[in-house]
């Protein structure tokens, strides 16, 4: 029998999670932000995110954070007012999941400085631009929250010169 590579025995024992979706909804059960993974109609995903919800805020406080739902895990985290919640497949782990969510609020936190709901409503492009930053297609692709928070600053340096107004002989290169 032949020997596995080490890189390839620790690539599969720390197989980074692939989410079907990422859920943010208040303890009022309000929608504040959603990210799907997986292609699924719209009325599809209003019946999911009905559902969800509901199930996960019929909850109590002290039961268990991971619950089994089709067939799929959810893995969900309150912090504050908001919950996070998302949806992994039967065979993902669910500690790496919630530590992929607290890696999400780290850096909401970072960026907003001690987020809050009011944060994520008022700048949902900056949650969701934070979050493609963090996932790609449902996967970590960076789990640095240094080099995140980076790319973040440095987009938002761009975004702020492209907003900045400029003069005809400016954009024509003349001064």
């Amino acid at each position: 029998m032949r020997k596995k590579s080490t890189a390839a025995y620790s690539a599969y024992i720390y197989k980074i999670e692939k989410m079907q979706f990422m859920l943010l909804f208040s303890r009022q059960g309000k929608l504040r932000l959603q990210k799907w993974y997986v292609p699924l109609s719209d009325k599809e995903k209003k019946k999911i995110t009905r559902e969800l919800v509901q199930t996960v805020l019929a909850r109590k406080p002290k039961m268990c954070s991971f619950l089994e739902w089709r067939d799929l895990k959810i893995v969900y985290k309150r912090y504050a007012s908001l919950y996070f919640c998302c949806a992994i497949e039967d065979q993902d782990n669910e500690l790496i999941t919630l530590e992929i969510i607290h890696r999400y609020v780290e850096l909401l936190d970072k960026y907003f400085g001690s987020v809050c709901e009011l944060d994520i409503i008022f700048n949902f492009e900056k949650a969701y631009f934070i979050l493609d930053e963090f996932l790609l297609g449902g996967e970590a692709q960076e789990t640095s929250k240094k080099n995140v928070l980076k790319a973040i600053e440095q987009a938002d340096l761009l975004q702020e010169e492209a907003e900045t107004p400029r003069s005809v002989l400016e954009e024509i290169g003349l001064t």
